[in-house]
This record gives structure tokens, sequence and C-alpha cells, in this order.
């Protein structure tokens, strides 16, 4: 690798929350970025990857440590970082040509050299012959080579991805990929380095030079992984689906039991985040674990191929049959238990029994609105203080989301019902009565 570009040296970052309680998102970031390699950013929702690239492009501050380009302090937007953002973000009443000349006309470039260095970009992205086309009348995918050309065109010594295949289909995102590796390896690509966020195992492996993998709670770089394959990378190769196992294990060990317990005895239980996954979803691949070829058990690289689930639904699912106690994740794999097997043999009555007994043992939080329902007269409480609750610990967006969950997982497994006019949650129906005082006589 070359000299060093991007330096960040003990990152820190908080936001503060609607109700002014600050919530740390990065703690102790360090990263170096240098010239001629690709790094990859992993981790969950939650670990503070768009954050951090936000960073490195000198679009927000830090709190604490610091953060230099080319040897010198970053204080705001650097000229020579483009970024390229998941949304495509396209002003739709330009043509692909005046989107993609936007920076350069910032800059005031001369309107005649900016068209011709504009129409290069869009040639190296192969968008030639659509410079005068509206972005409404583009696909996704072209959409995005928009959004790239856009950032090339001025230069950038590095390029920032914020999954940018992410909107994107399957094959469209591949090929997209593909394109830009093919760019990167030939040489034509004016860029010297970049940093792609991704939701995708698979992507990072087959991009980058390092792997770097984000805990959260705050956002922290757990691990870093050198990628040594060299270019181009077969994704069915030996080596390349030996080291997506491995970093399927690496993220999967952030899951597990122990990060639970280090988590609750760092912060209120209550406060606890929650795999962000639909009991159906959960169901369905408990079902799927159960059966042939798996039998109960399964590598999660060989389950999310065959259940055609992205990285991101997967690790959900899985984490939240984890902590459900229906199956067990470590080491990469998933192991369905006795218990998850009771579950899928199961009628739906005793699935709903198991889920909610479940879920009242191994998630406080549900186990808190549930007593506080019992002890209130006719069973029913307004949403509004569990959220508050919430807040104390996550920001006003991931408290919403975490109590959304609950309430969807309560309800299937009848431990409390919700009134979705009222906002109000409650006993299940029947259940109520037992709140009521007893009677008086004169």
């Amino acid at each position: 690798m070359g000299r060093e570009i991007i330096e960040l040296r003990g990152v820190g970052k908080s936001f503060r929350s609607a109700d002014g309680h600050a919530r740390q998102v990065l703690d102790g970031i360090e990263l170096t970025l240098r010239e001629g390699e690709i790094v990859a950013l992993l981790g969950a929702s939650g670990s503070g990857k768009s954050t951090l690239l936000r960073i490195a492009a000198g679009l927000i501050g830090v709190d604490a440590g610091s953060v230099s380009y080319r040897g010198q302090p970053l204080h705001g937007p650097a000229r020579s970082i483009g970024m390229v953002f998941q949304s495509f973000a396209l002003f739709p009443w330009l043509t692909v040509q005046q989107n993609v000349e936007l920076g350069l006309e910032a800059r005031g470039m001369p309107p005649v050299e900016r068209a011709a260095k504009a129409e290069a970009a869009i040639a190296l992205i192969g968008l030639t012959g659509f410079e005068g086309a509206l972005p409404r009348e583009l696909s996704g995918g072209m959409r995005q080579r928009v959004g790239i050309a856009r950032a090339l065109v001025t230069e950038p010594d590095v390029l920032l991805m914020d999954e940018a295949f992410s909107a994107l289909d399957v094959l469209t995102g591949e090929r997209l990929r593909e394109d830009i590796l093919e760019l990167w390896t030939s040489g034509k690509l004016p860029t010297k380095a970049m940093i792609v966020v991704s939701h995708s195992i698979e992507e990072a492996v087959l991009m980058a030079d390092r792997v770097l993998i984000l805990g959260r709670d705050p956002g922290r770089i757990r691990v870093q992984l050198a990628v040594q394959i060299p270019r181009p990378r077969d994704p069915d190769s030996a080596d390349v689906r030996a080291l997506v196992d491995e970093v399927y294990a690496l993220m999967a060990a952030g899951r597990g039991r122990a990060a639970r317990a280090a988590d609750a005895a760092e912060r209120s239980p209550l406060g606890r985040r929650l795999p962000k996954v639909d009991v159906a979803r959960m169901e369905g691949l408990l079902e799927f674990l159960a059966e042939e070829p798996f039998g109960g058990h399964a590598d999660l690289p060989e389950l999310a191929e065959a259940t055609e689930l992205s990285d991101r639904e997967l690790l959900s699912a899985a984490d939240a049959l984890n902590l459900l106690g229906l199956a067990q994740l470590e080491h990469g794999d998933l192991q369905i238990t006795p218990l998850g097997q009771r579950y899928v043999e199961g009628t739906h009555t005793l699935r709903q029994e198991i889920f909610g007994q479940q879920l009242l043992a191994h998630v406080p939080l549900a186990a808190h609105i549930r007593h506080s329902l019992e002890q209130e007269p006719g069973g029913q409480l307004p949403e509004g203080p569990f959220l508050r609750l919430l807040e104390e610990h996550l920001d006003e967006a991931e408290a919403e989301r975490v109590l959304e969950t609950v309430i969807a997982w309560g309800r299937h497994g009848e431990v409390f019902e919700y009134d979705y006019n009222a906002g109000t949650i409650q006993l299940p129906t029947g259940e109520e009565d037992d709140t009521a005082p007893p009677p008086t006589h004169p």
C-alpha cells in the first residue's frame, strides 16, 4: 500500500435526541486509509458505519479524536473526496449531463471544460448516449451510475460509497460492482483509494483489501481482516467461500450470549436493541433449518444461499432466534434447540405459548410492559411512557423501532395487545378482568 490519505485517531461522536439525551455513536475509532486500497465497513444497524463515512468525508465533525487528510487536519468537506449515496441523490429536473456537471459548476469551472469532463466521466461509467436523459427515464442501475459519474468527475483522491449497490436488484448491483472493480484494477479510475460501506458480506470480500467489522453501542472497530486473494475474485472459489464463512462467524460472534451479557452490564437491559425482524421470518427460518438437508444445523453462508435472504435479514432473524432460545448462534453456525424443535412441530397455539414464554424470559422490556399492565386497574396503558423509557438509552427513531418490534412480538405470543387507534398497550382480552379490584360490600 502507498502513502496515508485519511487518518482517524481516537474518533468519538455523539448525537442528541429530541429529548436532549446524548447517545454515543462512535468511540475510539482508529482507521488509516492508504493509496491503492479498498476498505469495506461491515456492521449491524446502529454501529455507526454511515456516520464514520461522513466523518471521513469531512461532512460532520467529531467530538473526540482527530481526522486528517494527507497529514493536514480535516475540518470540513474535502475537495478531493467524492461520495456516492444509496439513494442516488440526483436532481430530477436536471439531465444526466447537468447532474454530473454540478460539482464542477460549483467550483467555477468554465462551461466548455466542465462539459468535456462530464462527458468523459459519463463515458467511463458506461452511459454514453444518455447525456440528455432525465433521471425518471433511467433504470435504478443507470441512475446509480450517474451518481458515481458525478462523484468521479471531480477526480477525487478518495471515493466513499455508502451502500451504493443495496438499493438495486441483485443482478444490477453485481454488474455495477464488477464494472467498478474492473475500472479500479485497470487503473482507469482517477481515485487512489475507496471506503465502501456494505450490508453484504460477499460484496465486502469480493471488493476489499481490508474488511472492518464494527460493533455497536457505541460503534467500535471490533475486527480488521486483510483480504489477500488476488483479483479478479471468483465468488464460487474455495478461498472466497472460506473467507465469507470466516466473516459470517466474526459477525455472528458479536451477536452471541457474551455480547448480550456485556451489553446488559453496560446499561439498563430495558434499553437493549432488538433485531429488526418479524415473527413470520423467524418462523420461516426456523422451519427451513429444521428440514433436510440441514436437519437442525446449518452454516450461515449456506443458509443464506438456500433461503435467498440478505446477510442483514439472515443475521437479524438468527439473532432473534438465538435471543429467544429457539436456536443457538455460534461460530457462524445456527443450530436449532430442543425447544425450537418443539416449536416447529407444535400447533399454532403451542407456538404462541412458547413464544410468549420465551419473550417474557429473555426480553426485559416485554416483561416490564407485562408487569406494568398487570399492576394497572383495567390492564391498559398508553405507549408513551415506554417510549420515553427507551429514549433514555436509544435515539428517537431506534426507540420507536424497538417498541414496535416488542409490541409485534408480544401480540404474537399473546403477552399483550395493542390498540393502533388509541396507541395503547393492554392485556389480552379476558385477562384484564383479573386486574380489577375486588368488589366492595355494603
